[in-house]
């Protein structure tokens, strides 16, 4: 028989062998298991006796194949009960070549549920099983994979009677139309925000492109409150992004009853987490902050005050919307292709260059400040967005301000002449552009090269810049409709360079 296994965030097949021999009672479990698989024999034998069946007086060998690859977890309780049961004629071993299981026991016979059924039903499915026997409380993710029998199991005694045909049990589906797949935040909204209309702006053209931004501004101007909004400006998830970051929170245990994903996330880690809570560690590494934060956002406050070897850990996701960690028994590659906002204040204080109040930090602290964050993680941050002190004029003023509905609007339309422009390409939005994109659709007439060729010189911009205010410039004229790149849609790019042309 069969059951599933995790590595990473996909499934991978695991054939439960077990053999009866004479000799002295012993349970011996192989094929690489980790120690909770192997404290499996303590709970199958309680949970098998206390189901009324008896447990086998005899030597009992457990295989798991294959054999080189690390099994974990405890889903495999349920598989070698069952694979004991048939061994011993209780169960007809031929009703399970075509049936996958999987379930921790209980002492007292229930089926409690695991991480990752969502992966392993998707597994299971292009594998060609036809049944999928999950616990209940798990079943309604996994029939979000479609197109496979979900049976809710409740009991080990459920499962021999189901098995044996004296119990029905009516598979559960989902219809993928049935979801409500929204990149909307009901209780935030930009209308909210008073004043910053420039920080609006280009954080509206962030979401447009799937930009990475960086917002400088001294406490209580509102990076934080921008930055909780732009999730109620992004676009809805397709299915395809909704079952992948299903599959993510599905393997982290994050699901919390719910079938799938159904909005963008939104992570803000503390400044103080540990490399393994951003990138994912462990002996088999789980998910991280930014896988956690796959198609949907990752906000980092206080940006300087993060462990500058944790900020260049974030170099590889940002470049290539993965993120691959190596351990001596595996390497294992997760998703994470995220909106990247960060925020920070301009210097230890906080008012460096404010009109309002004396910055109290000399040039030494601000440069060893900002110095925190290095020249390849800024390069690889499309925009520096500066957010001023808010007026009081505008904290009083009543005017109404551009509400979330209305931005979202014109950052859907922008969206869709994106995928509509690289249907060919498998690309989302121009964050993710290559260079082979960047040079067919972002072409310049012969203005706008001397423009960006002045900008290059004088601001001293790398490659890599260069390129960004490229993408930014098709992301501000498909805000506008239009297919060719002007000179007023470079000037937007370049001024949201800030931090190249300010002391560093």
């Amino acid at each position: 028989m069969h059951t599933l296994s995790l590595l990473g965030v996909e499934a991978f097949l695991v054939e439960v062998e077990v053999d009866l021999s004479s000799g002295l009672p012993y349970f011996a479990t192989v094929g690489l298991p980790d120690s909770i698989v192997r404290e499996s024999k303590d709970r199958v034998k309680t949970a098998l006796q206390n189901s009324g069946y008896h447990f086998p007086a005899e030597r009992i060998t457990v295989n798991l194949a294959p054999a080189h690859l690390k099994k974990e977890g405890a889903g495999f309780d349920l598989p070698i009960a069952v694979g004991i049961l048939a061994a011993m004629g209780m169960v007809d071993a031929g009703r399970l070549e075509k049936t996958v299981m999987v379930g921790e026991l209980s002492l007292d016979g229930r089926v409690k549920p695991v991480s990752g059924c969502l992966p392993m039903a998707i597994h299971a499915r292009q594998a060609g099983y036809g049944e999928f026997l999950t616990p209940a409380a798990s079943a309604s993710e996994a029939a979000v994979a479609g197109e496979l029998s979900v049976v809710p199991i409740r009991t080990l005694s459920d499962v021999v009677e189901y098995l044996r045909g004296s119990l029905a049990i009516s598979p559960l589906r989902h219809d993928p139309a049935s979801f409500s797949l929204s990149g909307a935040q009901d209780d935030l909204d930009f209308d909210e925000v008073k004043g910053q209309e420039h920080a609006k702006r280009g954080l509206e053209v962030a979401a447009a492109g799937g930009h990475n931004v960086l917002m400088i501004g001294p406490p209580g101007s509102g990076k934080t409150m921008l930055a909780q909004r732009i999730p109620s400006i992004l676009p809805d998830l397709s299915f395809e992004e909704a079952l992948e970051t299903s599959k993510v929170y599905s393997v982290a245990g994050l699901l919390d009853g719910r079938p799938l994903m159904t909005r963008r996330p939104f992570r803000a880690p503390h400044h103080t987490i540990s490399d393994a809570g951003l990138i994912g560690g462990g002996h088999i590494p789980r998910p991280g902050e930014v896988t956690l934060a796959h198609n949907g956002v990752l906000f980092l406050d206080e940006f300087p005050e993060f462990r500058r070897n944790i900020l260049d850990l974030l170099r590889q996701p940002l470049e290539d919307g993965r993120l691959t960690i190596a351990r001596a028994a595996v390497a294992l590659t997760y998703p994470a292709r995220f909106m990247l906002i960060a925020a920070m204040n301009p210097c230890p204080c906080g008012y460096f260059g404010s009109p309002d109040r004396p910055c109290t930090c000399g040039s030494h602290q601000v440069q060893r400040y900002r110095g925190r964050i290095s020249g390849p993680i800024l390069d690889r941050i499309d925009l520096h967005i500066e957010v001023p002190a808010v007026r009081y004029e505008d904290l009083r003023s009543t005017a109404a301000a551009e509400s979330s509905a209305v931005i979202r609007g014109r950052v859907v339309a922008a969206r869709g002449r994106q995928v509509e422009r690289y249907a060919r390409d498998g690309l989302y939005s121009n964050a993710h552009m290559k260079p082979r994109h960047v040079k067919k659709h972002c072409r310049l007439d012969e203005a706008g090269e001397n423009l960006l060729a002045g900008a290059v010189r004088q601001l001293g911009l790398s490659a890599r810049a260069y390129h960004r205010i490229l993408k930014v410039a098709r992301t501000v004229a498909d805000l506008e409709g239009t297919e060719s790149i002007a000179s007023h849609h470079l000037l937007e790019a370049i001024q949201y360079r800030s931090l190249d042309r300010a002391m560093w």
